[in-house]
């Protein structure tokens, strides 16, 4: 991607909705991304890496052959600010000599390229190893032979001609300015993944990954004083294809706005953005104190990103990765403890790499192994972590969870967020019922700004959208709204979760971590969710 491109894409106001964009790869024509290569040219590349790294003296080795494709639309107003297409092609090895790991990557997608490149991972590993002061200790793994999986998507977004997405897009905007917008910003992200992992365990796994995210952003402006509001989709970036902008009827939630689960209607969102923008200029002003707060899916996921998913990272736990917000407060002792409540006993939350329709879900991970849902926090106790091959041993456990992801084939795999989710309460509970039953809260929709210790412990969060109730009932919007708490505090003032019937995605398409950062894309799921007594700042008030 070029400077420019870069440039342009930032003016949709990435930074403020927190996306690192990757800049890997080359200019692509659309239709030349259409063309894959074939698996039997794959497995004779790989092959070649295989037996290479095997006579130089390599205990074990992966290999892994990737094809990134990105294709990103961006639009303001009636206008088309850019498109991009590209594609990031090439091969990486990774080999262990002497129990130390040794990685090499090259773009030359060959027999010969993936023999030097294993060649040159093998001549790393031994240099390394004289540096060592323990060896790696690799959970077996059985191999699978050769299988494949794919996303199981209805329509693959790459096949959709550009017209139509832009038509979309455009189209979006003029509904929002429409209905009382001054600006408006809309764009499409799609990414697909061509893997092929190869190991000297016997796997040859052929994946084909798919990932969406349409988004806009809407501003209102009063013209008389100069202030503004902005209310972002209610979108969810997702893991499948441009069925999710099917806007079916089935997939929408109703309430006080529309949220929106297995698809997306963005023209109905970006009617409802611009009249909420506008709606939010007059909105009273949040009066500080102790609430009792209803998340919407929309807004709880990023909480869990946060809190749950990055602490209980185990490289985060043991120290060994700080990058982007520190290590975490969710120390081994306490897990040991056997009794470290790390909320209530509602609060069940767990991993996975499965759930159909999710960022995170694939048939096996970059370490070949198959991929699997696991408990983290179960009836408030931490029972759990996320480990890989070289980890399992750490926390006494025999296999890898499956959570080791690469977001390039030039990049090492290493220890990544699955999708982390909080289930669904057991018991029948609507999001009425739940509100019903408050007398002072807030409703909170959407996520917004946020920040956190680098413990992943002390941590303030906002939103889109916010809802005064009072006796059990809506009374009116909010502004200024954004809740103070600790992990622990926090998710122990978890008091109901409503049931599977209001079970919803969100996610995040760009989470970055590690240095040189990589990005990868998780999804966290939730139901409604009340908290009760937590501190409530006034985010608009002067000193």
């Amino acid at each position: 991607m070029k400077r420019r491109d870069f440039l342009q894409l930032s003016g949709l106001g990435l930074g403020a909705l927190m996306l690192p964009i990757p800049l890997l790869g080359h200019d692509i024509a659309p239709e030349a991304m259409l063309a894959p290569m074939e698996v039997a040219q794959k497995k004779q590349i790989a092959d070649a890496a295989l037996n290479a790294a095997k006579s130089k003296g390599a205990s074990y080795t992966d290999v892994r052959i990737g094809r990134y494709l990105n294709q990103y639309l961006i639009t303001r107003e009636d206008k088309v600010q850019n498109t991009v297409n590209t594609e990031s092609f090439g091969v990486g090895v990774r080999v262990l000599v002497n129990n130390t790991w040794g990685f090499a990557a090259a773009d030359e997608v060959s027999p010969a390229g993936a023999a030097k490149a294993a060649e040159l991972a093998v001549a790393i590993a031994k240099a390394n190893s004289k540096l060592q002061t323990e060896p790696v200790q690799l959970a077996p793994q059985q191999g699978y032979g050769e299988v494949s999986w794919r996303t199981p998507i209805e329509r693959n977004a790459f096949e959709v001609p550009l017209k139509e997405k832009v038509d979309l897009l455009l189209g979006a905007n003029s509904a929002a300015m429409q209905n009382g917008a001054n600006y408006v910003n809309s764009a499409l992200f799609l990414v697909n993944e061509q893997k092929y992992f190869a190991s000297t365990d016997g796997s040859y796994i052929d994946q084909d990954v798919h990932r969406i995210w349409p988004v806009l952003n809407v501003t209102a402006i009063d013209q008389k004083t100069g202030k503004f509001e902005t209310r972002q989709s209610l979108s969810s970036p997702r893991g499948m294809g441009f069925e999710y902008l099917s806007g079916r009827a089935a997939d929408k939630y109703k309430g006080i706005t529309t949220r929106y689960g297995n698809s997306y209607d963005m023209l109905e969102d970006a009617v409802a953005a611009a009249k909420q923008a506008k709606e939010k200029l007059t909105a009273k002003s949040v009066l500080a104190g102790k609430y009792d707060l209803v998340l919407d899916p929309s807004h709880l996921w990023l909480t869990i990103h946060e809190s749950v998913g990055h602490p209980l990272e185990l490289d985060r736990v043991l120290g060994y990765e700080a990058n982007f917000a520190g290590t975490s407060f969710a120390t081994l002792d306490k897990w040991k403890s056997k009794t470290f409540k790390y909320g209530s006993p509602q609060v069940n939350l767990f991993a996975d790499k499965v759930q159909p329709g999710s960022l995170g879900a694939v048939g096996y991970d970059d370490e070949g192994v198959k991929t699997k849902r696991w408990d983290l926090v179960k009836d408030g106790v931490l029972v759990n972590y996320q480990a890989i091959r070289d980890q399992a041993h750490i926390i006494g456990e025999k296999e890898s969870h499956g959570c080791c992801y690469a977001d390039n084939w030039s990049s090492v795999q290493f220890q990544r967020m699955p999708n982390v989710s909080l289930a669904a309460g057991k018991q029948k509970l609507s999001v009425d019922d739940m509100i019903k039953n408050v007398e002072k809260g807030i409703y909170i929709i959407g996520d917004g700004s946020f920040s956190i210790d680098q413990q992943r412990y002390n941590f303030q969060f906002g939103g889109q959208l916010f809802y005064e109730i009072k006796n059990g009932k809506i009374v009116g919007p909010l502004k200024d709204v954004a809740y103070q708490s600790n992990t622990q505090e926090f998710w122990n003032s978890c008091a109901a979760v409503c049931d599977e019937s209001d079970y919803r995605l969100g996610g995040s398409f760009f989470d970055g971590k590690g240095q040189p950062m990589q990005v990868s894309a998780v999804s966290h799921g939730s139901a409604t969710t009340r908290f009760n007594g937590v501190n409530v700042i006034n985010t608009g008030r002067k000193i």
